[in-house]
């Protein structure tokens, strides 16, 4: 009976806490693409975008580091765009809690010559910082070209 115990608190201390949120759910595909995610080994929401990133078919290689700002200005990342994790696919840097399908539909076509999306900071709701309960703000994906033009590509409000 104890073994039973221990094994049913093991299990529920192992479930996810993030990713809660069925919207980040939709839209799925069978792509699958490989990223390299750098983050702090203790941010609980780089780990929660990392399991919104599996579960959209993404094969994730976890970089954990202290400080991961040489990482931001090796890529190019603004200080106004920067948020906890940078990932890196295809060339593409993805900066913060950038929904996977977003990611999906640049990478399918990306004719604009975009080079960096990111979410700055970290809006409570979006992928990652979902946990059951929590606010969900409005937020814009934002899109980086070549030439450094910034543009909005996409939104979400009242998901």
């Amino acid at each position: 009976m104890k073994k039973l115990i221990i094994g049913f608190v093991s299990a529920i201390l192992c479930m996810p806490v993030f990713a809660a949120d069925p919207y980040w759910e939709e839209g799925k595909t069978d792509q699958s693409y490989e990223i390299d995610v750098y983050h702090s080994p203790t941010c609980g929401c780089c780990k929660g975008w990392i399991t919104h990133l599996e579960q959209h078919n993404f094969k994730v290689n976890s970089i954990e580091m202290h400080d991961v700002s040489p990482i931001k200005q090796r890529l190019g990342v603004p200080a106004q765009g920067a948020s906890c994790h940078t990932g890196v696919v295809n060339g593409l840097v993805v900066e913060g809690h950038v929904p996977a399908q977003d990611i999906k539909k640049l990478l399918a076509d990306n004719s604009d010559n975009i080079r960096l999306l990111t979410v700055p900071g970290m809006p409570s709701g979006g992928p990652g910082m979902d946990m059951e309960g929590a606010r969900k703000d409005d937020f814009e994906v934002y899109a980086v070209s070549e030439k450094n033009e910034v543009s909005v590509y996409s939104e979400y409000a009242d998901y």
